[in-house]
């Protein structure tokens, strides 16, 4: 079993499974899995508008969420410029990633097993120098239908839209994309900017998740014991 580093505690879903973050988590998830019933959502990318918004926390957890409901979930990292995946959950970075991405005779991914029953992380693996290159190739092609032949939901967390063009590549490959904001930090014209960079490669935007959000106990008491 892998130990969990000192950001652990960002992990919500997995320390307190019951809380109210907790189970907002898992309305995000139900809310995906019901949002384009007649084309199921496999591949998730998860963005910002600009760094320390959250973006990787929430993945993470909503990653957890979708492994708890007992479906297979493989979480890569393709923000190849400030990795953070491997830190949250205590992994090593050696390979991943880019490993396979440069190596087209490694076959087998190298993913890692997490203390989360049906959660394996594919980390960043060493930083590439052109990052945007690797996640427009053809081989993130073949290395994106290898992974959903492993997992019932692949979940990539990429860097922040505005500040380099990597998420804007990325989001077309996958099924949907969440934008994350941050309440009290993002600005709005930047969050308008960061939806029209995703327009304009034609990403299916499924929503906008909002961060750090004042917590109202009220509208959770029923579920508090």
């Amino acid at each position: 079993m892998n130990h969990l580093s000192d950001e652990y505690e960002n992990l919500i879903t997995l320390l307190d499974p019951k809380s109210p973050i907790s189970e907002a988590y898992r309305t995000l998830r139900t809310n995906i899995q019901f949002s384009q019933l007649d084309k199921p959502t496999r591949t998730i990318m998860v963005t910002s508008t600009t760094p320390e918004e959250g973006k990787s926390t929430t993945l993470a957890n909503l990653a957890i969420t979708f492994a708890q409901d007992g479906h297979k979930a493989i979480l890569v990292d393709c923000d190849l410029r400030r990795p953070n995946i491997h830190r949250l959950f205590g992994l090593p970075n050696t390979d991943g990633l880019t490993s396979l991405a440069l190596n087209e005779k490694l076959t087998k991914l190298p993913l890692q097993e997490t203390s989360v029953p049906n959660l394996r992380i594919l980390t960043s693996g060493p930083l590439p120098p052109n990052p945007s290159e690797l996640l427009g190739s053809a081989r993130m092609d073949q290395i994106i239908a290898s992974l959903k032949e492993e997992a019932d939901y692949v979940l990539f967390d990429s860097p922040p839209i505005i500040a380099v063009t990597d998420a804007a590549v990325l989001g077309r490959k996958v099924d949907g994309v969440l934008l994350v904001v941050r309440a009290g930090k993002t600005k709005r014209e930047h969050a308008a900017k960061a939806k029209l960079l995703l327009e304009k490669v034609n990403a299916n935007i499924l929503g906008v998740v909002l961060n750090n959000v004042k917590f109202e106990s009220s509208l959770y008491c029923y579920y508090v014991e």
